[in-house]
């Protein structure tokens, strides 16, 4: 029988990639007859690049400026045309120095200007379509620096470029949008997000994201005004009001300025993915999926790339299993979301740290534990 391994990341212990080859061992120690497809998936956010390359897509690689200013090597995905560029690999908190072995957080300057710099490269390489994957970032920016890199400008009031970092745009004045790289109105640019957050508010990027980069409520406070006068600037430039969309607080505001600059289209990013890597070609045939992320839990129900997947092999009837290093799902919750059964690390190692640090040994047995399970069945 064909089983379909298609795990997200467990993020600080496994990639997908690591992730889908011990489950993928353990299946195999227990029946040797089955038939593994190995498929790493991703939500748009970080490891999206590298689940693309292991199928297949070929990696171009740029060097951008990271978030803080420092250069950084990103690799972009490309294949037929089609660039994928991961907003983590350029401007997230991975790529933040370090300082006495912890992310030096840099809330009020950290930017997106780098993301810009790929995706022109991007085009340089002969991109007609840039999916941009958002989810990770270190910055609450509004995506200003990645338009600015395209060539939009935002000066003060004494006709300056602003500088890096959300705090600077409380002392933009102008904002000139005609400058935009003109390559962009002929390429079709998708974002690719799991976050339905609008830009300001409560619910916003500020507000919600700020804290998780580094910033103290005061900070928070500052970031939700620039991002006010980024939004209201905007709209005078654009004629657009994109503030309240769902998403456009994605990725620190990301989403915003993509779609008001640069015509982007906000898509789910799980089910972009899926498409991307062809999963659904890969369900012919399956009788099980085995699919999976570190954590489980209410926000992965928001469309996190677990969910994605269940919501795929529904279309075909084939059941799915769900592995995480914790499940902090219900039965019925797991049974709504469509999975069919959930196992969780932490059954087998309570202890977090022991856990993540022996992921791969874990998720060999609990690779076992599917096989022998009756959804498998007994060997032919």
């Amino acid at each position: 029988m064909r089983v379909v391994v298609a795990p997200d990341k467990f993020k600080g212990s496994a990639t997908a990639k690591q992730v889908a080859a011990a489950i993928s061992t353990g299946l195999r120690r227990v029946r040797p007859d089955l038939e593994i497809v190995e498929m790493p998936v991703a939500d748009g956010g970080d490891g999206t690049v590298a689940a693309l390359l292991a199928v297949g897509f070929r990696p171009l690689r740029v060097l951008a400026e990271g978030p803080t200013g420092a250069p950084v090597m990103s690799t972009v995905a490309m294949r037929a045309g089609t660039a994928v560029v991961e907003l983590a690999d350029v401007a997230g908190l991975g790529r933040l120095p370090e300082q006495r072995g912890a992310r030096a957080f840099a809330p009020l300057t950290a930017s997106t200007y780098g993301v810009g710099q790929v995706i022109a490269a991007a085009l340089d390489a002969g991109a007609a379509t840039v999916v941009l994957g958002l989810g990770g970032s270190a910055s609450t920016d509004g995506g200003a620096g990645m338009v600015q890199a395209l060539g939009v400008g935002l000066t003060d009031e004494r006709g300056d470029d602003i500088a890096r970092g959300g705090a600077a745009l409380c002392d933009l004045a102008v904002i000139d949008p005609d400058g935009v790289d003109a390559r962009i109105a002929g390429a079709a640019l998708l974002v690719a997000s799991d976050v339905d957050n609008p830009l300001l508010g409560p619910l916003g990027a500020a507000a919600v994201f700020g804290p998780q980069k580094g910033a103290s409520p005061s900070d928070v406070a500052l970031l939700g005004r620039a991002l006010a006068r980024w939004a209201v600037l905007t709209e005078a430039a654009t004629g657009r009001d994109l503030a309240r969309v769902p998403g456009a607080g994605a990725a620190g505001g990301a989403g915003f300025a993509a779609m008001a600059y640069l015509g982007a289209r906000l898509v789910p990013g799980a089910d972009l993915m899926l498409e991307l890597i062809g999963f659904d070609a890969a369900l012919t045939g399956a009788a099980l999926v085995v699919t999976g992320e570190g954590s489980l839990d209410r926000q992965s129900l928001g469309g996190k790339a677990p969910v994605g997947v269940a919501r795929a092999a529904a279309r075909r009837a084939v059941p799915v299993v769900v592995v995480a290093g914790q499940v902090l799902l219900t039965g019925d919750e797991l049974a709504a979301a469509g999975f069919t059964a959930g196992y969780s690390l932490s059954d087998l190692e309570p202890d977090p740290a022991i856990s993540m640090a022996t992921a791969a040994e874990l998720l060999e047995r609990v690779g076992s534990a599917i096989a022998a399970g009756p959804l498998v069945g007994p060997v032919t």
